[in-house]
């Protein structure tokens, strides 16, 4: 357990970081299936939550939980819950309103309203804390549930977390004309105009923006990618919770004291692990070494040449990363 990605200080300004980086395992992990499709899901309940979720079997007693990003679905961790299903079964969920999960009635789609509901189906699962990982929105979803529910987690692992970035970029949207869409006088016609894009222009605008390099994305992910925007075209609760949860980033992104999170992240007491691509176009590598300094035991990945969604374009890194800190949990060495 001695290798690590260098990384010596803040990832863009040169300044060190008093961040301790994270070895990797020397853990064998499974081949890496670039057929594997996702995993088998159906909707279960637990905690009075019922939630689409995709189950990877493990042969261990440990759980982990992955937590997808606003407009993913559980289908973002079908090569990181293999990898890891040696060590651990997994369990990814669709938020409310994500995937095939249907929201209950007067859900609100703040990340607050998603720590809650996540919560809750958390405990129901029963068997002890569970090693949360999310990506995105779902990492700062992980976030607020760490912090509030420390009973409920054993690690907390963070991918590109929807941590505060203000920044007034267009280039962070997979489409620009979705910035005017929230408009109220010309977004109607911006909103026909998104509305006439195929499943699959849809599917690439998203690996456009979250890959590093989208051409390396697989053309049979596409299909799968495209085949479940399709799907979820369908469903009349969809496109209003994405964009009320895109709203409820904004919302957390410019609160102020307690509530910012910011606040919340130095009452995460867990081991914690923070992952960043130094390519991530939607949420700033800039914020990784403050994210890791603000959790009280948190260490930092960042990758080169990789975008917001490390667990997609590097599951092998990731997953190396992730038993590093559990290895180092269960030894007392974090």
């Amino acid at each position: 357990m001695t290798d690590t990605v260098p990384q010596t200080g803040d990832a863009t300004s040169g300044r060190r970081s008093p961040v301790t980086h994270v070895p990797l395992s020397k853990a064998s992990l499974p081949a890496l299936d670039p057929k594997l499709p996702p995993w088998p899901g159906g909707l279960e309940t637990a905690g009075g939550v019922t939630l689409h979720v995709r189950r990877t079997p493990g042969s261990a007693e440990a759980t982990v939980v992955y937590v997808h990003g606003l407009g993913g679905s559980s289908t973002n961790w079908t090569d990181l819950a293999m990898l890891l299903s040696p060590f651990a079964n997994g369990v990814s969920v669709d938020l409310p309103g994500f995937g095939f999960s249907e929201p209950v009635r007067g859900f609100r789609f703040g990340l607050d309203e998603h720590a809650d509901e996540l919560a809750k189906f958390v405990e129901g699962l029963g068997g002890g804390p569970v090693h949360l990982v999310g990506n995105s929105m779902g990492g700062a979803v992980a976030l607020l549930l760490a912090a509030r529910r420390p009973d409920l987690v054993r690690t907390l692992t963070v991918i590109s977390p929807a941590m505060p970035d203000r920044r007034p970029d267009p280039r962070r949207l997979s489409d620009p004309l979705m910035a005017l869409a929230m408009l109220p006088l010309i977004g109607r016609g911006v909103r026909r105009r998104l509305a006439g894009l195929t499943p699959r222009e849809r599917a690439a605008q998203v690996i456009k923006l979250c890959f590093a390099d989208p051409d390396s994305f697989p053309e049979h992910r596409l299909d799968e990618l495209a085949e479940e925007h399709s799907a979820r075209a369908r469903l009349r609760w969809a496109n209003a919770a994405m964009t009320a949860s895109t709203f409820g980033i904004f919302r957390a992104w410019f609160a102020r004291g307690a509530s910012s999170l910011w606040s919340v992240a130095p009452r995460v007491s867990m081991p914690s692990l923070v992952v960043w691509g130094t390519q991530d176009r939607v949420i700033s590598v800039r914020h990784a070494s403050r994210t890791a300094n603000a959790l009280r035991r948190g260490r930092l990945l960042v990758l080169p040449r990789t975008g917001h969604v490390a667990q997609m374009e590097r599951p092998a890194t990731v997953a190396k990363a992730i038993l590093g800190m559990w290895e180092r949990v269960d030894g007392n060495a974090w």
